[in-house]
């Protein structure tokens, strides 16, 4: 099934955020390039690898905000993922360049999502779509409220 347009466009042309112009909404991204221990024997990056672009996605956002995961697990938090999905839609090969869109999905009491959208970054191809959710633990392993610093970021980052 062919995904519903992603036209990212960047108000500065500078800087790790972009606007949707198909639906409004704000994206964080960042770039990288396919490595070749990434792909599998027929050339095309392993599905499993989507994930920790996804990661490197989620934590680039988080330290683009000034709360990167080391402040996060300092506190006294972690947020291991209890659910994912990937649409895929085109193959990546070895030395492709993608862009890497991110943002903040649902918020929930003691869960949230983080939202992403692979494109190809010479041909603005999207590669794949997909969602990450994680559910707040303390340093024992026991579920609690999402942190204080990370509901704020949800609700101040930028809605269409």
């Amino acid at each position: 099934m062919k995904p519903k347009p992603f036209r990212p466009e960047s108000p500065s042309g500078e800087g790790p955020y972009v606007r949707d112009a198909a639906t409004g909404l704000v994206w964080h991204r960042c770039p990288h390039r396919t490595l070749y221990a990434d792909t599998d024997r027929s050339t095309v990056v392993y599905h499993a690898n989507y994930l920790r672009y996804f990661e490197l996605g989620r934590t680039s956002l988080m330290r683009d905000a000034a709360y990167p995961y080391r402040e996060i697990e300092a506190g006294g938090y972690v947020y291991p993922i209890i659910e994912m999905g990937v649409q895929f839609y085109q193959a990546l090969h070895y030395d492709d360049p993608m862009w890497i869109h991110t943002r903040p999905g649902e918020l929930e009491r003691v869960r949230l999502r983080f939202d992403y959208i692979i494109l190809h970054a010479e041909s603005g191809v999207e590669v794949c779509r997909g969602f990450t959710r994680h559910c707040a633990l303390n340093a024992r392993g026991v579920p609690v409220a999402v942190d204080p610093k990370t509901v704020h970021l949800w609700k101040m980052f930028p809605q269409p």
